[in-house]
């Protein structure tokens, strides 16, 4: 089982009954299409062996195919559902709850409550200007701020939030791209499972398909000829147009979104939302009428700099690795509806879905984003990064501070096998802060 499951005890057990569910109709459309459709009326009673055998075989290899994409997407979703790391007063809230409770009612019971009513829904930012994670951003020349300048923070998982990532309620966990909730495969789906959420009801609208169109000719054949109707063709025919038709429509639905770079959450926002950026520029840079700028690492309390000020460079005495260590940001604001990580129609399909028709077909390797890594960005900028530039006028890097920058780029392009190492300890580390859930 999952280590981040849903908090209310009724969407858990939808979410466990509905692949059993699932299981159930598909044998029934197994059953029906093999037995009753193919075996009984094409070859036996019109003596259509052609039909009977082409019928078998795109139902039993699209069948196949939705099989493996669904057993891969649901392992996924169990092992690595792409949360987020739960903050250190996140893990002693769910350590205390622990110890506090008396008996499993008294459990069951809290974990229904809901998480807005509780005293550590307004756990505010962590000041700390060594706070665990702040590092991970202003090591990047960009990403998404506050308009202080300061990263997302989750009051609920007391964490930073990452580009992209979005608190899920109904875990009650961020998650990194985070699509929807769904119960029909498992549980979340977001950056890690997203690809295979695609190709899953690719398959199972093909395989609905097919089993309409055997359903419906043999349904037409059987009243020309006064056979009359059979309940099962009938039953299957039913619950085949009901689920093709979600299926169907999930399919297009997810594509458009994997074309956009965009998720469902970010496309419900889209039209009516700006990006607060924060966007490296030469250490001294100072504010001015269009932005103002923040300095990392962030100044110590009873240090006399400004976090927030126009001399990025009034940081006191300090050496030269010392400058060397700190980054000015420039604090800026996207158009409205503007979406900094658009890369175009073909790049944007490559960053979810893989390089090769083969990554797009078969549920091998994870999606590209997912690996990604890079010093410029949490996930790869698109055109609209520069136009922001050129809008509010920003400076170029100096060459030293790009050489820095090209040389740490260069350090980590060297380590693939580390980075993804790291991914995975990160990733058992995910389960490890999960687990207290359970």
């Amino acid at each position: 089982m999952s280590s981040v499951r849903a908090r209310r005890s009724e969407t858990r057990w939808v979410t466990r009954f509905m692949p059993i569910f699932l299981a159930a109709v598909h044998g029934l459309g197994t059953y029906t299409v093999a037995k009753r459709v193919c075996v009984d009326h094409f070859l036996h009673r019109r003596q259509q062996p052609s039909a009977a055998i082409a019928f078998l075989v795109f139902y039993f290899i699209t069948f196949v195919l939705m099989l493996l994409t669904y057993i891969r997407l649901f392992l996924v979703i169990q092992s690595n559902p792409g949360v987020v790391p739960l903050g250190q007063r996140a893990i002693w809230r769910l350590e205390k709850k622990e110890k506090e409770k008396p008996s499993w009612r008294r459990h069951k019971h809290k974990q229904t409550d809901d998480i807005e009513a509780t005293a550590y829904s307004n756990v505010g930012p962590d000041e700390d200007p060594d706070s665990p994670g702040l590092e991970s951003f202003y090591s990047k020349d960009v990403f998404i701020c506050e308009s202080d300048g300061k990263p997302r923070w989750c009051h609920s998982c007391c964490t930073w939030k990452p580009d992209r990532a979005h608190h899920c309620s109904e875990i009650d966990r961020c998650v990194k791209k985070m699509d929807h909730y769904c119960p029909w495969v498992g549980g979340i789906v977001g950056e890690t499972s997203f690809k295979y959420f695609i190709q899953f009801t690719f398959y199972a609208s093909l395989c609905a398909i097919v089993i309409i169109t055997a359903c419906a000719l043999c349904t037409r054949q059987r009243l020309h000829t006064g056979h009359g109707l059979d309940g099962f063709v009938i039953a299957v025919l039913a619950l085949s147009g009901l689920l093709g038709f979600f299926t169907v429509t999930m399919f297009i639905t997810s594509v458009r979104y994997v074309l956009l770079n965009m998720t469902n959450i970010d496309y419900l926002k889209s039209k009516n939302f700006v990006h607060n950026l924060a966007i490296r520029v030469p250490r001294g840079t100072q504010s001015c009428e269009k932005y103002k700028v923040i300095t990392y690492p962030i100044s110590k309390p009873g240090d006399s700099s400004p976090q927030l000020s126009g001399d990025a460079g009034a940081r006191g005495v300090a050496s030269e690795r010392d400058m060397l260590a700190t980054r000015t940001f420039a604090v800026v604001k996207t158009e409205l509806g503007e979406n900094p990580w658009d890369l175009g129609l073909y790049r944007n399909w490559k960053s979810v879905m893989g390089n090769g028709i083969v990554d797009w077909l078969l549920p091998l390797k994870d999606s590209p984003c997912v690996t990604y890594e890079n010093n410029e960005s949490f996930y790869e900028m698109g055109p609209i990064y520069l136009r922001v530039r050129e809008r509010f006028g920003l400076p170029p890097l100096t060459d030293d501070e790009k050489g820095f920058t090209t040389s740490k780029k260069e350090s980590s392009g060297s380590q693939p096998k580390e980075r993804k190492q790291k991914k995975q300890e990160q990733g058992l580390q995910d389960q490890a802060h999960g687990s207290v859930n359970l």
